[in-house]
């Protein structure tokens, strides 16, 4: 069974608000790292996992920031920023998206305390673009206390729930599907939850992988981040 098929059976066997797992604690890696990262090997090796993880490429996808009006490339940042990643939607009914955010938007603070705002990148992929326009995702940013004054925080909406669906699937391995929301009042519908957080160096190179974002420690992230920007 190869990475992106176990991934799938499992996460087929989650229900909504559930944090999709990995292929399991491997063992420790050796005490050598990766080419091209800053980091050593993480405490879990998740080679197996579908998802990108420690020394693989960042995907280089392209999508629209609605905010600023630009087309945001993970190419444009080689070179010059370290990037944060993560997927969301503003209508998560259970709190996984928000924990996320908070996530980012911490290791955010800390990167314009430090001096390092400039360094850094914060992609936040909204799967859910019927709903998350513009406006939405503006009101959202005040909600979670993003900065976006800081220039360094893109919000990034695909330009249809199709496109959104493939982006997940073929960059991230991760299947999107809407599904009924009935136990909650005025919504239509949901999605399960993935809970991924990536950190890839400037060099596009994956340092990091969380794939248990929302419990993920705070401090931890913000750690492996400074690290990682400021080597």
């Amino acid at each position: 069974m190869d990475r992106r098929t176990y991934l799938r059976s499992l996460a087929a066997g989650t229900g909504v608000g559930a944090t999709v797992g990995t292929a399991g604690c491997l063992g420790v890696l050796g005490d050598s790292g990766a080419e091209g990262t800053v980091l050593g090997p993480p405490e879990r090796d998740l080679s197996e996992a579908v998802h990108p993880s420690y020394g693989d490429e960042m995907p280089n996808f392209t999508v629209p920031d609605p905010l600023t009006g630009d087309e945001v490339s993970v190419a444009d940042f080689e070179g010059e920023r370290a990037v944060l990643w993560t997927s969301f939607y503003t209508n998560c009914p259970d709190g996984v998206c928000p924990a996320l955010i908070l996530r980012l938007r911490r290791a955010q603070a800390v990167a314009a305390e430090e001096g390092y705002g400039d360094e850094s990148a914060f992609l936040a992929l909204t799967f859910d673009p019927e709903r998350d326009i513009a406006e939405v995702l503006r009101e959202y940013a005040g909600q979670q206390g993003v900065d976006l004054d800081a220039g360094n925080w893109h919000f990034l909406r695909p330009e249809s729930y199709e496109r959104a669906q493939e982006l997940m699937d073929e960059d991230f391995g991760l299947v999107i599907e809407k599904r009924d929301a009935d136990q909650y009042e005025n919504l239509e519908y949901q999605f399960p939850h993935y809970g991924l957080i990536l950190l890839a160096n400037k060099r596009g190179i994956v340092e990091r992988a969380y794939p248990r974002g929302p419990q993920t420690d705070i401090e931890r992230l913000v750690s492996d981040f400074e690290r990682v920007v400021t080597a």
